[in-house]
């Protein structure tokens, strides 16, 4: 399958401990897409669990951004997509809006796991709401990633330990969220770097995290205090801590 996407260079491999080897020895099958807008991530994440002998999936088709995701999808019919929160276009939300009749088809739904380096509750719970049946960090092991693969496709919900919390807690709520003005006025990338910054991560170890260079998240941090009214990362922690997004 070739590649329709060229992502920028600093991304990193998937982090797993090992081939998957669950699935295929079991005759289970499954077909799915990758989206996620770096290249080597999803390279790592092929050759982690796309051993279809061994472990049943299939890798059919991988996308970049919303546009992407949504043709390949469109054309591919995946049982499941393992979609990343944060995509050029709209993030994966977007995605989500536009798939909601492949989602909805009775005879061949296709299925949404969130896979993101994002553990925020917003995060969670906007990607629940438009409809995926689960939602998992990258640090999962490709054994683990496997098996959410195919619970997903059988019609479980699947989360990674400590994000099944957000969501009970957000549907037991009749009320809505409150708006925070302040903190709309940043982007997904802007408040991902936000919370890392505000649990004391230094700008490297946050590179490392987001797949993203040096250079990128001081743009990012420059962004947040600007739009913040901040002068310094200790207000952006008081800032942050102060709304629990840490």
């Amino acid at each position: 399958m070739s590649d329709p996407t060229e992502a920028d260079g600093t991304a990193g491999s998937a982090e797993a401990a090992g081939p998957a080897e669950s699935g295929g020895g079991t005759g289970r099958h499954v077909r799915v897409v990758l989206v996620d807008d770096h290249r080597m991530f999803r390279t790592g994440v092929q050759a982690e669990i796309g051993q279809t002998e061994q472990t049943g999936v299939e890798v059919v088709g991988e996308a970049a951004d919303v546009d992407q995701a949504v043709t390949v999808i469109t054309a591919t019919r995946p049982e499941v997509v393992l979609l990343d929160v944060h995509l050029p276009g709209g993030g994966g939300v977007e995605v989500l809006r536009r798939c909601a009749p492949l989602m909805g088809d009775t005879e061949q739904p296709v299925r949404f796991l969130a896979l993101s380096v994002s553990d925020a509750a917003e995060d969670v719970i906007g990607v629940i709401r438009g409809g995926a049946r689960g939602y998992v960090t990258k640090t999962i092991t490709g054994t683990d990633l496997v098996n959410s693969v195919f619970r997903v496709q059988e019609g479980d919900a699947v989360f990674s330990p400590r994000l099944a919390g957000f969501v009970l807690d957000a549907f037991a709520s009749t009320d809505a969220p409150p708006v925070d003005e302040d903190l709309d006025r940043l982007t997904q990338r802007e408040r991902e770097v936000l919370r890392l910054i505000a649990r004391g991560y230094a700008y490297k170890e946050i590179a490392k995290q987001l797949y993203i260079s040096v250079k990128t998240v001081e743009s990012h941090v420059s962004a947040v205090l600007r739009k913040l009214q901040l002068s310094n990362r200790h207000e952006l922690t008081r800032w942050a801590t102060a709304r629990r997004l840490v």
